[in-house]
């Protein structure tokens, strides 16, 4: 019997399992899918010689995450690499703003818009400097982070921390118009808030959309060499090396609770594994709160609350196997890894309206990969492998293209979205569809077939508006790993921070397990001590 079941090998799971071998705990970690990996995972079926990411693709997050630094993964053989520029965001007149590692080569992209814009995003970064820390520390534990928000509020007593408060919160759009004159840093801004489900006019957009930019600044958009399934292999064997167990096409189907504590899983194939110490589930909130557990497992009021859980954008993306590199109109595009396509802050803002409205976008806002500039050995010299990803609405009312797609993503409507993302790329970089050789097309339910996680290709694991994070993730009240079953804990982007390959959640729920296990060790000692006193038996002095 393991100490620790860890229910989904995704990199939470991962990260919360080593971490628990680390401290002593004999660890079994059960994966529905054929490979570990969740949403970090990478394949060679777009082309011969081309290697696609499945999922994710860089990871900014990873690089500032203290849960992963702490697992010294590159000790392991883990190589990070870098696209010479981080983003670009090019627009079809041409002029193109650059998010470059070096401060100096930003800033000088934006002053190409405007004047002066140089040195606007030279003071949001100085920001960003003397608080960097303490941000990432309050990001990275769990709500409420006590310790590193009174550390935090003590940096920013006083009128500039209120003044921080209110940029954190701001609307990206109003952020933009306040910090620039020119399109430039509007567009880095409001483009990288849009990696999450937050439209330009979102209240809280301007604090992820400058929270993305910073991390781009400071530590780019770093990818693993080889593809984004190294990271996930680095963490499986480091795993393995200190005794731990991985099984892989193991579905768990449900959470095994006596007397009110989680002690065992049952998987779908009939069979049982206990727990000695602790459940912590990698996966879903509705999956764990709705699927796994017993409705009579849990307080009303959590049921109640799961009704009004809201997912993240759905997600639709196109694996390319290029020819050539793509010919972007902006040379600087070219040497960027990651690329956000759309005309302009209104545009963006016209995408997330027609997702309001239950209607599949006519020009989809894109964020395009180009995997072969970032790490030579994706494809062979000369050519690309590349991709991009949009959003959809979950439920399709309607097509604003004029289509016909219903969300039935039957083969038909699969190549309709596909054209159309093609068409985007198109008006930023004339003659890209003739260097296609080949195309795989990832759906909603296809993402959601290969990690079910991901529903309806959902990828942050809850939408990322302020209603649903802090103490509102999952549900209003909670904000931490502890469930209201004892032993059993919520380790997946469903819990605080959320989505992004960083490992947070996971390190979290390991850290909750061991400080639970270790209070009530300390709570059978102390009653232990109590019955001997009462019975007038001689205690021995501790120490």
């Amino acid at each position: 019997m393991p100490d620790a079941v860890v229910i989904g090998a995704g990199p939470n799971g991962l990260v919360a399992a080593n971490l628990l071998a680390d401290a002593g705990w004999s660890v079994t970690v059960l994966e529905e899918q054929p490979e570990p990996g969740g949403a970090v995972r990478h394949d060679g079926g777009v082309a011969p010689g081309y290697v696609s990411d499945l999922f994710s693709s860089f990871y900014p997050l990873a690089a500032a995450s203290p849960a992963l630094a702490g697992l010294r993964l590159e000790d392991h053989g883990l190589r990070w690499s870098h696209a010479p520029h981080v983003l670009a965001h090019p627009l079809t007149d041409g002029r193109c703003a650059v998010l470059d590692r070096d401060l100096g080569t930003t800033a000088a992209s934006l002053d190409t818009f405007a004047p002066g814009d140089g040195d606007a995003w030279r003071r949001l970064h100085d920001v960003w400097e003397r608080h960097r820390a303490r941000i990432l520390d309050a990001l990275f534990t769990p709500f409420p982070p006590l310790r590193a928000t009174v550390r935090l509020a003590a940096r920013l007593h006083g009128g500039g921390g209120l003044r921080l408060a209110r940029t954190l919160v701001l609307p990206v759009r109003r952020l933009g118009e306040e910090e620039f004159r020119g399109e430039g840093g509007r567009l880095l801004l409001a483009g990288n808030a849009l990696h999450a489900d937050l439209a330009p006019e979102a209240a809280g957009s301007g604090g992820f959309g400058w929270l993305m930019s910073m991390l781009g600044q400071t530590y780019g958009f770093p990818v693993p060499v080889g593809g984004s399934g190294a990271l996930t292999a680095v963490l499986a064997h480091r795993l393995r090396a200190r005794g731990g167990t991985l099984r892989c096409g193991h579905r768990v189907s449900h959470v095994v609770v006596r007397d009110r504590r989680a002690v065992a899983v049952r998987t779908a194939d009939g069979g049982t594994v206990a727990a000695r110490r602790a459940v912590l589930a990698d996966v879903s909130v509705p999956a764990l709160y709705g699927e796994l557990l017993d409705p009579g497992d849990l307080p009303a009021q959590v049921l109640h609350d799961l009704r009004r859980f809201q997912w993240d954008f759905a997600t639709f993306k196109v694996d390319w196997a290029l020819d050539g590199p793509v010919p972007w109109r902006c040379e600087a595009a070219a040497r960027a890894g990651t690329v956000h396509l759309s005309n302009g802050v209104d545009e963006l803002t016209r995408f997330a309206a027609q997702i309001a409205m239950r209607r599949v976008p006519d020009r989809p806002f894109a964020i395009l990969g180009q995997m072969t500039t970032s790490d030579p050995t994706r494809s062979p010299r000369g050519t690309e492998s590349a991709w991009a990803y949009t959003h959809v609405p979950h439920d399709i009312g309607g097509d604003a293209g004029g289509e016909g797609i219903t969300g039935a993503w039957d083969a038909r409507e699969q190549e309709v979205m596909a054209d159309r993302v093609e068409r985007q790329v198109e008006r930023f970089a004339p003659g890209f569809r003739s260097l296609i050789r080949a195309r795989r097309v990832l759906a909603p339910p296809t993402l959601q077939a290969l990690d079910a996680n991901l529903h309806g290709g959902a990828v942050n694991g809850g939408t990322t508006a302020m209603h649903q994070q802090l103490v509102f993730r999952p549900v209003p009240g909670t904000g931490r790993p502890e469930t209201p079953v004892a032993g059993l804990f919520l380790a997946s982007a469903g819990a605080h921070p959320g989505g992004g390959v960083h490992g947070a959640p996971g390190a979290n729920a390991a850290r909750a397990a061991l400080r639970q296990h270790r209070l009530a060790g300390l709570a059978r000692l102390q009653r232990a001590l109590t019955r001997r006193d009462r019975t007038g038996a001689r205690r021995k002095p501790l120490g």
